[in-house]
This record gives C-alpha cells, structure tokens and sequence, in this order.
C-alpha cells in the first residue's frame, strides 16, 4: 500500500541531508526527473510514453523524436542559475514562518545580483497556488482589507492608494482558524465578491461576513449566508470576525517585517500566494515534505520568463549570465549523496 512520500527516501529530513543529497546540478535534475515522471515518462510536446534515457540525462521521445530535459517546461525552463541555488531556496522559502526576501536570498546564496533571487522567488510564488485546489468548506469568514501604507484622512472601503484583498477562513471546532485564501480583488462590489467566492469557496457552505451591503447579492446563488452589522452591535470587527482578522493581521505583519512593506501592487497576489501557502501547512511538522510539494508543483508548471515577470511590474534589468556553472556556495558545500529516491 502506498503511504505517499517517505522522509528520507522521497524528501531530505534535514538541512544536512539536503545539503548530501543535492550537492551537484546532476542530482537535481535527477531528483525533477524523478518527480516529474515517476509513472514514466510522458513527452510534453506529443504526449507518447515511449522514451528513453540519454547519455546527457535527457529523455528522447519515441513518437516525435524530440529531446526533453527534467526541467524543460517548467519554472526552471532555461534557467543559467544552478539548480543547487534553485533547491537552497525551496528548503529555506518553505521552512521559515516569516518567510525570504530577494536581499536575503541573494546574501545568503551569494548570488551576482539582486534581479536573479527576485526572479527565483516569483517563479516559486507563481506555482504555490495550483489551479482547481480544492475549495474552503464548512463555515467560512468574509471580509476584505487593505494593503498597503497609511493614506492620511481616508478610511474603512473607501480608502485610496491601497490594494483591496478578500480574505476568507475556515472556523474550526476548536476556535482557531483553518485554511486560509487571500486574494486582490478591483473593489468590494458583489461581482468581485462572488467572483473571489466562486474561485475560493465550496458552494453550499456557509459565508459568514460583516454587514457590508454587498455581500447578500455575492451569496445568493451558491451560499448559505449569516451576517452581524458592527455598527449595529456591541461588537467589534474583530470579535464579528475572528479568524480573518487574525489571518489579515499576521498576513500584513509578514509585509511589514520581511518584505519591510515594499510590494508592487502588481506583485501583491503572488506575494499573498506564498504566505497563504505556508500559513495553510504551519502545523506540518516536516520541512521536507513542503519542499517536495513546492517542487512537485515546480515541475508541473508551465515555464515562467524574467520577461514575464518584469512585465508585471517590476523595471530592473535583466540578470547577467553567470560566470560558470557552479555548486553551492562555499559556505554550503559538502560531499556527494546518493540517489535514494531512485531505490
């Protein structure tokens, strides 16, 4: 019986073995090689399952004569960084609650520049997320807020010169919130509302929110709705409203501390992205096991471009081309490992 991915065999258990295992590219390509095709081998550009290895690593396809790499089509598509880097900061971005910023990154890994642990962050952010997870359920908390500096004068959803992000939390049994869904809507109307609904939470359940006067409209079709006006209780939003409070305010601590609140409005979801993506697995007791999900994910993806990137908002110059290929950085370089996940 299949019991899933085993420490120590499918995932490192440890920042040391981590560092034993993947010590070289060739390890790393083995191991995106592993992950990507453990039922064997499948061409991206015709779909046959006829293939076999190369000398090179490569695999060529049996129906269309193509050769394809582990990383070809995927978020390491092209990359000139070497795949050990690449590894580092999956292990460091999903282990640390407060998360990794392309400073640090870039210090950490000695990288050349500032652009190239940018880059390698947002390609991770874009695949935390993956398409037709599986949907809140239950009880579900409603509420929206701002991201972004103080706008002096201006409050509440009429604030200006902020990003609106839509929260929505599972209430659990015991009172503490479950998983979390953050993301930037336009404006706090009941289409952007039941939009961010339909995307995030499983029709049937029921939506708990404040008195906004939108949300009756954004529940109606899918949901079951229970609301408590602040103004017209004694309570406040946070007492309404527990468990998206909580998520907004340890999501806004996060921007303020690690990114120190330097994010482009056009960055904001990918950003919100990572965060959810951790806060959702903060009871996981193992590093390894999210690091083999984030590069599980990281080879199912289609290929993310610097250029793509940039276009979202970001006008640096693209990275230099390194020197050479090269292991680790010094400080983390240790001796070769083996291939346990090929046992």
């Amino acid at each position: 019986m299949d019991h899933g991915p085993a420490a120590g065999r499918d995932y490192p258990r440890s920042y040391a073995e981590l560092r034993a295992w993947f010590d070289e590219d060739w390890t790393c390509r083995d191991y995106l090689d592993w992950l990507r095709w453990a039922d064997g081998f499948v061409c991206p550009g015709c779909g046959s399952g006829r293939g076999w290895r190369l000398a090179d690593a490569r695999w060529k396809c049996g129906g269309c004569q193509r050769k394809v790499s582990a990383t070809a089509g995927t978020i390491f598509d092209k990359t000139r960084t070497p795949l050990t880097v690449w590894f580092a900061t999956a292990w460091r971005l999903v282990g640390d609650k407060v998360g990794l910023s392309a400073t640090q990154l870039q210090r950490e890994m000695e990288l050349g520049s500032y652009q190239t642990a940018w880059a390698i962050l947002h390609r991770y952010r874009t695949v935390m997320v993956r398409p037709g997870r599986e949907r809140l359920r239950g009880e579900v908390e409603v509420d929206e807020s701002f991201l972004g500096g103080p706008e002096p004068g201006v409050r509440g959803r009429a604030a200006l010169g902020k990003v609106l992000v839509a929260g929505a939390v599972e209430r659990t049994a015991g009172g503490r919130p479950g998983r979390a869904r953050l993301g930037v809507i336009p404006d706090a109307s009941a289409d952007s509302l039941a939009a961010f609904l339909d995307d995030n939470v499983e029709p049937g359940s029921c939506v708990i929110t404040d008195g906004w006067r939108s949300y009756p409209a954004a529940t109606r079709e899918s949901y079951t709705h229970k609301a408590t006006s602040v103004a017209a209780s004694d309570m406040t939003a946070h007492e309404v409203l527990p468990a998206v409070h909580l998520v907004f305010s340890l999501a806004k601590r996060w921007v303020m501390g690690t990114l120190q609140g330097s994010i482009s409005p056009e960055h904001v979801q990918s950003y919100l992205d990572e965060w959810v993506f951790r806060f959702n697995r903060r009871r996981s007791r193992s590093r390894g096991l999210l690091f083999h999900t984030l590069l599980r994910h990281a080879v199912d993806a289609e290929p993310v471009t610097y250029q793509s990137l940039r276009k979202a908002g970001r006008s640096r110059p693209p990275p230099p081309p390194p020197d050479g290929p090269r292991p680790w950085p010094s400080s983390l370089d240790v001796g070769r490992p083996r291939l346990p996940w090929r046992r």
